[in-house]
């Protein structure tokens, strides 16, 4: 009898999913591809600044791969498991050298190599780029790869479907249930393996720099079916973002790689024009503060210096908000030069605020960005180069067998802090180095989920369609949309750049009564054909679920430690707490389970994290 082929469902359409449906296409696997929206609108296309790595124009400057795991295990404030963060560092030049091949259009320099920028955490240049719009241009040429395997039928892509549940039978993930967001059909899928790519949760937060679908609904509904949810309480916010009504719209890091300078009128609530402010009169904070970094520091370095001078009264006009100025840089390289680099996040704000960047400094303020906790996942350590160990089975694979997660769902790399430009890499390693990882399980380890008897997925359409029916057929007073603004900004408040645990418990305690309110929830769209009220308020649900186990995580973590800040706790504390924070789902209360495991510091022992920071 002839062998069933193996096929592996991938849930999310942005470079982890892609990187991983492309490897996974050239070794023969045939690969399942789902995604809420059309791939090329991922929210990897938002991505702007670069992506890191080593290469032999950065070696010339001193620079290494060990200096970029450094950087990165130093930049995460040592809670990262080390041996995955070298062998991505290591990867990472190969990384680009194949993203070249594929034809991304990276920036070069005037004798033709590809051009390297600074960005936080580093004093080198390591950072490559494509302009202001590097996850575009790299989404974009993924894109054309899956499609070359989709057109040789090895991939089958499942556009405008959303995860609904992961179906596990015999305690290993055997396939998934999704939804038609056209037609609202909901049905089961059959797979040897289901990866995860469906990135972070910022919309838990109310506004955020992520897309609107961003939800951690499909990260939430399998720390639900029994997935470990590792880090939970770590949230970057970025320094440096446009407020609006509906969303944050990034402005990227890139603009101080370039040189821009963060800055405050000395006398506070001038109300001067920013041009009008003298340089004598100018206060470059991040500058005086951190001499060596300067405006490089990293992300959580730079959001709680701005948020303090905001609260001192030195923000512009006494409110949130403070100057990011490019004017040197014009100065110095010209206009043009200054457009080629960066003119996509200067369309961005010329096209959001109304004013030129390049004629008058930016308006901007911290905003959620990313996600560095996710879905918890294993590894194979190779004890000969202290990396991972190529092809092990159980590499980026979370508790549950056959359940692999990689890129932003995943918790994997960025410990308490990201570093800039290392989100692109970690998305393309993961697919790139756990394709064959995952190729060997699903042909050496894994039962054919053909042999899964139907029953296990006919149970979770079931259990689906069920909840959609109380949704739609609910005569409750709650409107899901006001219900999760009230949540976004009790979370934004409590729960992100300065946390305290009276604020926390507080929190927490709102956590168990949305928990009410949500069952009270009904929708002003009953329809079934393209019920976005729907997935809303159903994503809506999973956000409560998820946003407790963010606060439990923070409540019971007294330190401060990357993103991670509590003014009670200002020390980090390796003795208590270097460690990763575990949540479990408990069904039984419908709540999260906290637990601790160590995190290998094997490679790099902890030191103190200052960037030289300058004593008041």
């Amino acid at each position: 009898m002839a062998t069933a082929k193996k096929r592996v469902i991938v849930v999310g359409g942005g470079l982890a999913g892609l990187s991983a449906t492309i490897r996974l296409a050239e070794d023969g696997v045939d690969v399942d591809l789902f995604s809420m929206v059309p791939v090329k609108r991922s929210h990897s296309v938002c991505a702007q600044g670069g992506i890191n790595a080593c290469n032999e124009i950065a070696r010339q400057q001193g620079y290494s791969e060990w200096m970029h795991f450094d950087e990165t295990v130093l930049g995460g404030d040592f809670l990262a498991d080390q041996p995955p963060v070298l062998e991505m560092c290591n990867w990472a030049p190969r990384i680009i050298d194949l993203l070249d091949r594929m034809g991304v259009p990276f920036n070069r320099t005037p004798e033709g190599q590809r051009a390297l920028r600074l960005f936080g955490g580093s004093l080198f240049k390591r950072t490559f780029f494509a302009g202001a719009t590097t996850g575009q241009q790299l989404l974009y040429a993924l894109d054309e790869q899956t499609r070359r395997w989709e057109a040789e039928g090895r991939v089958t892509k499942y556009e405008f479907w959303e995860f609904l549940w992961p179906v596990i039978h015999d305690g290993a993930c055997v396939g998934i249930v999704a939804q038609d967001m056209r037609t609202m059909q909901i049905r089961a899928f059959r797979g040897d393996a289901v990866v995860m790519a469906t990135g972070g949760n910022g919309l838990v937060f109310g506004k955020s720099t992520m897309s609107v679908i961003c939800t951690g609904g499909a990260t939430s509904r399998c720390y639900q079916a029994g997935a470990k949810y590792a880090n939970p309480e770590f949230i970057q916010v970025h320094p440096t973002a446009i407020p609006g009504e509906d969303k944050c719209r990034l402005i990227s890091e890139s603009a101080r790689g370039e040189g821009g300078r963060v800055w405050v009128p000395r006398k506070p609530g001038d109300p001067r024009r920013p041009n009008d402010i003298p340089e004598s009169e100018r206060y470059y904070f991040l500058e005086e503060r951190y001499p060596k970094y300067g405006n490089l520091v990293p992300r959580d370095i730079a959001t709680r210096e701005i948020f303090q001078v905001c609260l001192e009264g030195l923000g512009v006009g006494g409110g949130n908000m403070v100057y990011l100025d490019l004017g040197d840089v014009v100065k110095q390289i010209g206009r043009e030069k200054v457009l080629a680099k960066l003119e996509g996040i200067l369309e961005i704000y010329e096209k959001f605020v109304g004013t030129d960047p390049l004629a008058e400094p930016m308006k901007i303020f911290p905003a959620v960005h990313y996600s560095m906790g996710g879905l918890w996942c294993g590894y194979t350590k190779d004890d000969k180069t202290g990396g991972l160990k190529a092809g092990a089975p159980n590499n980026f694979m979370t508790n549950i067998p056959g359940l692999y997660v990689m890129g932003e769902a995943s918790f994997a790399y960025h410990g308490a802090n990201r570093l800039g430009a290392n989100s692109l890499l970690s998305c393309i390693f993961d697919g790139l180095f756990g394709g064959p990882s995952i190729r060997n399980y699903v042909t050496d380890v894994a039962r054919a989920a053909a042999d899964a008897p139907q029953s296990a997925y006919e149970a979770v359409v079931k259990q689906e369609s069920q909840k959609q029916d109380r949704l739609l057929k609910s005569a409750g007073d709650v409107n899901p949309y006001l219900l999760w603004q009230e949540m976004g900004k009790q979370m934004t408040e409590n729960c992100t750049v300065v946390r305290r645990n009276e604020k926390l418990r507080q929190t927490l305690n709102l956590c168990q009564e949305w928990k009410h309110r949500y069952a009270r929830v009904k929708l002003s769209d009953t329809g079934m054909w393209t019920n976005q009220n729907l997935s809303f308020a159903r994503a809506l649900g999973d956000m409560i679920v998820q946003a407790e186990a963010i606060l439990q995580g923070a409540l019971r973590r007294d330190e401060s430690r990357g993103a991670h800040y509590k003014p009670d706790f200002p020390e980090r504390d390796d003795t208590n707490f270097l460690k990763t924070t575990i949540a479990t789902f408990d069904a039984a209360t419908a709540a999260p389970v906290i637990s601790y495991e160590p995190v290998d510091t094997s490679l790099i022992p902890p030191r103190a994290r200052t960037y030289g920071k300058k004593e008041a």
